[in-house]
């Protein structure tokens, strides 16, 4: 079995903006909730392997892993791959951005399986996965359209 998401939002703000924002990998702390520290490993072209870090989770647990992202700005999507895979089998992510008459549509989607030795199964991480990605999206969202109403941003630059 393996467990497949697909989650979207649009951000009223410019498609420039919501690609700098959210591909400025060593600002992650800062646009979502969930992570404590991003440490690059390497840069490679278009291709960053890095270390995340979440927040403690409700027992106390620290969650690491290793995670390699390609930025293809001219189709305006972005995989990743996790390279420490921990207690999944894969996991591998395609965000898209499509431009819309209301503003950019980002999507994410994750196509995984757990280790038959996880502590979760694929219909739990699945659940997870969509309700914390649905979280994740409007706070940056939220925050993305805040920086475009802001006469004084200088906007992040993807590296």
């Amino acid at each position: 079995m393996s467990g497949h998401t697909d989650n979207s939002i649009t951000i009223d703000a410019p498609l420039d903006l919501v690609w700098d924002m959210t591909n400025d990998i060593e600002n992650w702390p800062h646009l979502f909730s969930e992570y404590a520290s991003v440490e690059v490993l390497s840069r490679e072209g278009e291709a960053t392997t890095f270390r995340l870090t979440m927040h403690p989770d409700e027992s106390g647990k620290v969650w690491s892993w290793v995670s390699e992202r390609t930025m293809d700005r001219d189709s305006r999507t972005v995989r990743a791959r996790r390279v420490e895979t921990g207690p999944f089998a894969h996991m591998n992510i395609k965000w898209e951005y499509v431009q819309l008459p209301g503003g950019v549509q980002m999507r994410w989607v994750q196509d995984f399986a757990m280790k038959p030795d996880a502590p979760v199964d694929d219909d739990w991480m699945t659940d997870n996965i969509n309700r914390n990605s649905r979280t994740q999206m409007a706070l940056i969202r939220d925050r993305i359209e805040q920086a475009a109403r802001d006469p004084r941003r200088t906007a992040p630059v993807a590296r």
